[in-house]
């Protein structure tokens, strides 16, 4: 027995509003998460002043000094500039160990530049030594793009190749 017109019709119109109500719950949730997500990238990490004069540690003189090419001591506090690694003071090598010393005494002369900003505010995460970590920058210069770029250091993350100093 066929069915009239109608009935079809009509079971064809709420197939079609549910499959209509399945992409707008859709389509919101994309917009939704489309927004969520350009707003957070739009808020750039707060950065901060940094005007101190810094000398290398073990020197005479007391105030900030540098540690080696990616550590600084402030006090009793300990930062851990981030989006590089540069060789070890103590190093296995001759190699590194001198490598190391460059390093530091780059960081120092970048530092001695003058006034730069680091992101953290008053409440920067920290390493497992507890370290402050700090990304550096001067105007559109980052320290670690700086730092890489002089041969003095590797990079962090992904796709970053893996320096042997010795």
């Amino acid at each position: 027995m066929v069915k009239p017109a109608r009935f079809r019709t009509a079971r064809r119109r709420r197939r079609w509003t549910w499959a209509r109500a399945k992409w707008a719950v859709l389509l919101a949730l994309l917009l939704g998460f489309w927004l969520f997500r350009s707003e957070r990238e739009t808020q750039p990490e707060a950065l901060e002043p940094v005007d101190l004069t810094f000398r290398l540690c073990g020197e005479a003189g007391s105030g900030p000094c540098v540690i080696d090419g990616d550590t600084l001591a402030i006090g009793q506090r300990r930062v851990r500039f981030t989006g590089f690694d540069t060789p070890e003071m103590d190093g296995a090598c001759e190699a590194e160990r001198f490598k190391a010393a460059q390093a530091r005494d780059a960081l120092l002369s970048w530092l001695d530049q003058g006034r730069f900003h680091w992101t953290g505010g008053a409440e920067p995460p920290y390493d497992r030594y507890g370290r402050e970590l700090r990304e550096a920058r001067r105007g559109e210069e980052l320290l670690a793009d700086h730092m890489i770029a002089a041969g003095l250091a590797e990079g962090m993350g992904w796709g970053s190749e893996r320096v042997e100093w010795c």
